[in-house]
């Protein structure tokens, strides 16, 4: 009976032993990565005619030392550009409060002091800052003002340089593209083993920018920058033509025809069509420092043009506003004496690019001979046949034909994508994401956000509860039969053990 009182102490102590050991596994602390919270930034894009607002978001992990960063909110600023509160510079920081409005509902309020925004300025900043100093500070401190009246952690306004422009569109492209990082079926991120890197055209109101990676190495320190991104670097061209942007480029033109007209109250414009005029003051022509003002002249005098839907003059008049002859570098230039290497892959056209050639029905792509012919048919046109068909874009209207021309000129006879005209794609988005500089500044501004620590819960896993309850029952029924045995046993003969 000894032995088996023994065998009974011993399925007892080993149910107690085993009714510990799990209880002291599932106390164990489990480390469980949640979702990391989302992190925001936002960033102004205040270009030559209009401004907008962009908010991003990204896990607060990154990687590579760059966040994973999504567009998550557009709002544009109603009028224009902050360049043209010159006069009124309270009234360029007055604009931006609806969208700053916008972006507190859209952003957690507790994160609203963390995240941070910028304010970049471009081209027709440039220019203000080139014909008064003075104004482009004043504008700039006032949309500062208004915008540290948020709880939202500002980092500054200032003007980007054109460098600067092209470079962080370029990093846009790509980053939409899938160029520089990717996400593995092992649920990594890694970098692309075959890659495309694409280049970047883009046209504003007063600048245009074109960036790429050449297939030789660039020869002129001033268009060369590397860029450092998810561990990889990259040397790419770009180069920001100033006061070559759309509006800039039609000023041009219509001092160009005043000049070759002698002067003339009134002046024949063949990009204008048949029908249109076009009336204004010599102060307001003149008004800008991209066009060279005569040493006299009245600026309440009037000029009015007139359209003469004349789509071959109106080309050749597109080369006369721009210099494609002056080039110590031949063959490798653009245009106005300006380096470029030649272009090679493919590229991204945005900004008026897309926006003329999506109106034209030309985007995102078209052959050479197509756009040739469609530009054509369409400045043919009167002014009275085109209100009739786009009633509601008046506003935009007279332009379509000199701004198509303009691109012609600009990536064929400047560019020389005459070969390869069939690798440019006209397109305002990517992945439901506007292509720009805004979201390349940001990712590139990301490498100042600290990555936030995963957050560590105590706790065990589904499965791990299942079997820990199956081996809980089984031990307390373990320990229960011992324990029955005990008590129920009885020595014989009313005598103990010996």
């Amino acid at each position: 009976m000894v032995k088996q009182k023994v065998l009974c102490a011993v399925v007892v102590a080993l149910g107690c032993v085993s009714i510990i050991t799990l209880i002291l596994t599932l106390v164990q602390h489990h480390t469980v990565d949640l979702p990391h919270r989302m992190q925001y930034g936002m960033v102004f894009d205040a270009g030559s005619t209009h401004t907008s607002l962009f908010i991003y978001r990204w896990p607060g992990n990154k990687e590579n030392n760059t966040g994973v960063v999504s567009q998550m909110l557009v709002c544009k600023v109603k009028g224009g550009g902050i360049s043209s509160y010159a006069e009124d510079p309270p009234g360029a920081g007055l604009s931006l409060k609806e969208c700053l409005d916008s972006a507190l509902a859209a952003i957690p309020a507790k994160q609203q002091r963390t995240t941070p925004v910028y304010l970049g300025a471009t081209a027709g900043m440039r220019i203000l800052q080139l014909k008064n100093h003075t104004q482009s500070g004043q504008v700039l401190e006032q949309v500062t003002k208004a915008i540290r009246g948020y709880p939202f952690d500002f980092q500054g306004a200032r003007i980007l340089t054109g460098m600067e422009e092209g470079a962080y569109a370029w990093i846009t492209v790509n980053y939409l593209q899938g160029g520089f990082v990717e996400y593995s079926y092992a649920g990594e991120w890694v970098h692309p083993k075959t890659r495309m890197i694409w280049g970047a055209l883009d046209m504003g109101g007063s600048s245009t920018q074109i960036t790429f990676t050449p297939s030789q190495p660039v020869q002129d320190p001033a268009s060369a920058l590397v860029s450092k991104l998810y561990g990889y670097e990259y040397e790419v061209y770009t180069h920001s033509y100033l006061c070559y942007g759309k509006e800039q480029a039609m000023r041009q033109l219509l001092v160009h025809l005043l000049k070759t007209s002698g002067f003339n109250h009134s002046v024949w414009h063949p990009c204008y069509h048949l029908g249109y005029n076009l009336t204004l003051t010599l102060g307001d022509l003149y008004k800008s420092p991209c066009v060279a003002r005569p040493v006299i002249f009245d600026p309440a005098s009037e000029v009015t043009f007139t359209g003469t839907s004349e789509p071959q003059l109106c080309l050749n008049q597109m080369k006369n506003i721009m210099n494609l002859t002056e080039c110590s570098l031949a063959p490798a230039c653009g245009f106005n004496g300006v380096y470029q290497p030649p272009v090679i892959g493919r590229f991204f056209a945005f900004s008026t690019y897309y926006y003329t050639f999506d109106f034209l029905g030309l985007a995102p792509q078209s052959s050479l001979s197509e756009a040739t012919s469609t530009i054509d048919t369409f400045c043919k046109r009167t002014w009275e046949s085109l209100k009739k068909e786009y009633s509601d874009k008046d506003q935009y209207l007279r332009d379509y034909c000199a701004t198509a021309n303009y691109i012609m000129t600009v990536l064929l006879d400047g560019y020389k994508f005459n070969q390869t005209w069939e690798n440019i794609y006209f397109q305002r988005q990517v992945a439901d994401t506007d292509i720009g500089w805004t979201l390349g500044y940001m990712l590139n501004l990301t490498n100042l956000i600290p990555s936030e620590l995963p957050l560590v819960l105590t706790g065990v896993q589904r499965g791990q509860w299942a079997t820990g309850v199956f081996f809980i029952v089984f031990a307390v029924l373990l320990s229960f039969t011992g324990l029955s045995i005990l008590w129920l046993w009885k020595p014989q003969d009313g005598r103990g053990d010996p």
